[in-house]
């Protein structure tokens, strides 16, 4: 039984101007290390590739590889494996050898990404292909990390008896995790992360739990033994005030914005590749979420009672529900105590897992451990789940 709930990490680890790379790296490894001795459960490293710009880790295991010589506690993990664009094997060599040397702390985040990114890899770019060969890299993975030998008769890949010589030292394999799809995730017994505010939470922790004992069987666990997790990311910065927070996160979100669409979406322009601009939108470099990612009964079931209460009491709901410093959506900027008024909110969506994204956009080395700081002395402690002894 558990109390409170669980802190992850969410990071892309984003080109900083007039940091070299070699800085950029050791800084983030520090921040690890206070992430460990801050009590964090997980940090999870995005991948993207060209001609994005916003990931200077796009080989994650390899980054991953020191940070699991780097901590003793955090547990960490690719969120996520692109899958379509690994090879099924290596992936389930380095997989075995990560969480061997982490003395079995991986988590194992999977997804099948965009067909921009297919397309740049030489791939077919449709979803239609894209899907399958994440289906397909998916049961390779899974197959190849529980057994001793590999066989597999599929459309992008076949193997015959391939011997596995290496294996996870976790069993049968590292939890796994999905991004965005509550459906997903539940059928194929994986944790879940989503991104949004605090009502479409709420909804995709209704689904994702209804949809867990659907598939899984009321109150089961993951195939490693643990409560299934779910929970929101959210860019934060906590400072000694709000003021001083919200004057550091907003040239940040702004950079962020550009970091994360904009060079992909103009480098889609330049090729004059139309077929990939439908889901960019309104030209932020935002790109959509499909229909899929979306709650729908459960937001209705949550906006009928809604109706129920008072304008009164919708609009102290709604102020509840505000992030701090009100920049964006899934933008948290200001002081210790305004952070604990919006956690205690945040504990009413039946979330039992939270990630943060501590630097992101131009936020400094310092301001990011600042932040670290802050969220270790002032939230940990009073929100985080407590474990009794076995």
């Amino acid at each position: 039984m558990t109390t409170g709930i669980e802190f992850g990490i969410f990071d892309h680890i984003e080109h900083l101007p007039g940091i070299p790379l070699d800085q950029l790296y050791r800084e983030r490894l520090l921040q690890l290390e206070a992430l460990d001795q801050g009590g964090f459960y997980a940090y999870h490293l995005a991948e993207h590739h060209t001609p994005a710009v916003h990931s200077m880790a796009p080989s994650q295991n390899v980054f991953l590889a020191a940070a699991s010589q780097r901590t003793k506690r955090l547990r960490f993990g690719p969120g996520v494996y692109v899958l379509p664009l690994h090879h099924p094997i290596r992936l389930i060599e380095e997989v075995s050898m990560l969480d061997n040397l982490s003395d079995g702390r991986l988590e194992i985040g999977v997804g099948r990404g965009g067909v921009l990114e297919a397309y740049f890899w030489g791939q077919d770019s449709d979803e239609e292909t894209n899907q399958a060969r994440y289906d397909e890299h998916l049961a390779i993975l899974l197959e190849g990390l529980s057994h001793d030998e590999l066989t597999y008769d599929g459309r992008f890949w076949k193997f015959e008896e391939v011997p596995m010589r290496l294996a996870p030292k976790q069993k049968p394999y590292p939890p796994l995790w999905y991004m965005r799809n509550p459906e997903t995730a539940a059928q194929g017994g994986m944790n879940c992360i989503v991104v949004g505010g605090l009502d479409t939470l709420e909804a995709n922790v209704v689904r994702y739990h209804r949809l867990w004992a659907h598939y899984n069987g009321e109150g089961s666990p993951t195939r490693q033994g643990m409560e299934p997790k779910i929970g929101l990311v959210v860019h934060v910065v906590v400072a000694d005030t709000d003021e001083a927070a919200v004057e550091i996160a907003k040239p940040a979100w702004e950079a962020y914005r550009w970091n994360l669409g904009t060079p992909r979406r103009l480098e889609a322009e330049r090729r004059k590749l139309v077929q990939f601009l439908g889901s960019a939108g309104n030209g932020t470099g935002n790109f959509a979420s499909p229909a899929r990612h979306t709650a729908v009964e459960e937001r209705r079931d949550l906006d009928q009672a809604l109706e129920e209460i008072s304008e009164q009491q919708r609009q102290e709901r709604a102020a509840r529900r505000r992030l701090p410093g009100e920049i964006a959506g899934g933008v948290m900027a200001g002081s210790p105590e305004s952070v604990r008024r919006f956690m205690e909110e945040y504990l009413t969506t039946g979330a039992n897992y939270m990630l943060c994204s501590f630097q992101w956009g131009n936020i400094t080395h310092a301001q990011a451990m600042k932040s670290v700081e802050l969220w270790s002395t002032e939230i940990m402690p009073r929100y985080a789940a407590t474990t009794p002894p076995a």
